[in-house]
Order: C-alpha cells, then sequence, then structure tokens
C-alpha cells in the first residue's frame, strides 16, 4: 500500500514514522519551515521529557498527487477546507483522521462521497521546536485503539483491509461502525473542555476554578444531548446521568493529572482556538436541524 500522511504536526509525524520503519511507501506532506525542517533532519521524536532524539528519514513532499492507495489527513477542524481543495481531482482513499462533527457529507461532497473514511488519531504529544514529544499512551501502544470507519458505518473490504495494514506496523487501529457519531461525541466533550482551559489560563488553573468546571461540565451535557444519535462510546452517556458533584471532582482530578497538564490541552495557540472555534460551529449546526 502506497500512503501519503497529510500534515505533519505530533500525530502525521508519529503515524508517518512508524509506518516507514515498517517498511511501507509512505510520504509525509508539509509546507513552509516545517518541511524544510523535515528536509534537514527527517522526523524527529523523543519519549516524554527524554534528550534522546530519534531522526526517522520519511520521504516529505509539499503538493499532493496522484499514485497513493491511501491519504491520511491529520490537520485541524479549520485547515479541512483547504485540504480538500487540493485533493480534489485525485485518486485514492481519503482517510480524515481528526477532530470532525460535521458529518461526512461535506467531505465527499468536495472530493467524492466513495473515497470518504473517518477516524481518529488516538495520541499525544507536544512539539519542541522541530521535535515531536509523544506520550507513550497513544495509538503506537495497546492502552488506546485508533478507532476507524465507513461513514455508513459498513465493515468493507477496504476498511479491514486498512485496519490490518496499520495494526500490522504496530499502529493499534479498530473498526467503529459509528464513527460519526464518536466524533460527535468527542467534539461534544472536546469543545467546552478545550474553551475552559483556554479561558481559564491551563489545565491547573481550570482545576483550581470548581466553579468553571460545573459551568464546563453543564455546556457538555447540553452538547450531549443536542446530539442526533446516542454518544458512542456509551460511557459518556454517564455525564449526563452521574450526579454533578462526583463528575466535577472527577474533573478536576483530571484536569491536575500528567495526562492533561502535558497534552495539547494547554496549547494557547491562535490555531487552537480557530479549530475549537469550527468545532463549535459544526455542533450549532446539526443542534439547529435537530
Amino acid at each position: 500500500m502506497k500512503l501519503l500522511v497529510y500534515g505533519a504536526g505530533v500525530l502525521g509525524s508519529l503515524f508517518a514514522a512508524r509506518l516507514y520503519e515498517a517498511g511501507h511507501d509512505v510520504a509525509l506532506l508539509a509546507r513552509g519551515e516545517r518541511l524544510a525542517a523535515l528536509r534537514r533532519h527527517g522526523v524527529q521524536l523523543a519519549g516524554g521529557d527524554s534528550p534522546a532524539v530519534r531522526r526517522v528519514p520519511v520521504p516529505v513532499v509539499e503538493h499532493p498527487a496522484d499514485g497513493y492507495d491511501l491519504i491520511a489527513v491529520f490537520v485541524r477542524t479549520h485547515q479541512v477546507d483547504a485540504v480538500l481543495e487540493s485533493l480534489a481531482g485525485l485518486e485514492g482513499d481519503v482517510l480524515f483522521l481528526h477532530n470532525w462533527a460535521a458529518g461526512p457529507e461535506p467531505l465527499g461532497a468536495v472530493i467524492g462521497h466513495e473515497r470518504v473514511l473517518l477516524g481518529f488519531g488516538m495520541a499525544g504529544g507536544t512539539m519542541d521546536g522541530d521535535v515531536v514529544r509523544y506520550r507513550a499512551t497513544n495509538f503506537m501502544t495497546r492502552r488506546v485503539a485508533m478507532p476507524i470507519g465507513e461513514p455508513d458505518g459498513r465493515t468493507t473490504p477496504r476498511l479491514e483491509r486498512i485496519v490490518r495494514t496499520f495494526r500490522a506496523t504496530g499502529i493499534n487501529a479498530k473498526t467503529e461502525p459509528k464513527m460519526d457519531a464518536w466524533l460527535k461525541t468527542h467534539a461534544a466533550f472536546a469543545v467546552p473542555l478545550g474553551q475552559a482551559v483556554h479561558t481559564a489560563g491551563g489545565p491547573l488553573a481550570l482545576a483550581d476554578d470548581p466553579d468553571a468546571v460545573r459551568g464546563m461540565l453543564r455546556l457538555m451535557r447540553r452538547s450531549l444531548a443536542a446530539m442526533p444519535t446516542p454518544p458512542v462510546p456509551r460511557g459518556f452517556a454517564a455525564l449526563r446521568i452521574l450526579p454533578e458533584g462526583l463528575l466535577v471532582a472527577t474533573l478536576r482530578r483530571f484536569l491536575r493529572s500528567p495526562t492533561a497538564v502535558h497534552s495539547g490541552l494547554s496549547d494557547a495557540s491562535p490555531a487552537t482556538a480557530a479549530e475549537l472555534a469550527r468545532l463549535a460551529e459544526q455542533i450549532r449546526a446539526y443542534t439547529k436541524v435537530r
């Protein structure tokens, strides 16, 4: 399988490096300073705070082209429109692995509905200059599985082939028959969380403000209640039914945990704010339809 990884941030870089090291014909698409850095040093990886940096010479390209069996897209939500324009008219299946609550229709309307697959990259880490610092709990372990699904929920031969290929490289992928609902559920949780953290000035500051955490929880509950389908995974239904006090205490513990403190939650960049705003728009759109 010939693969193009579109997007060279934390997730795309980790993904491309693992595929390359497993012997796959893979290229990583990047632009600007990131492209220049990758051409000089390859993908640079470091686990957590380790001083050891590993370099993986993944081939890089600046523009997408025909000839790929699969294009895996790792970009922010507000960047998807530009990606779609660049992929229109090309061939090959496209697996979108990012925050997305608008459903498959706007994706397929531009590149062709038959090309679209949905998923989510379950990895965590940060960019330290040109070095990707990743957490151990990501899609390269058995602890967290990367869900992938067909828009209509079928288990097709191409979906099985993609999951099988990823798993053979050590990427813990799994089929998800309700991928669109999964993504909407994730957005219903992630948008209030991300916006509350941004307003408070970080996860620790938010954890110290129980009233703000309570307000965040109520927004999560409203977003989940507005979904056109039940939440996926079903465990998220607990956010709607468990006592508020218990959930506030649980969320405050999570915000103080290393997982929250050393994750993308601490990223207060304009790009993060733009992504959260676009996701919020998508949530409001299906709420109005309902």
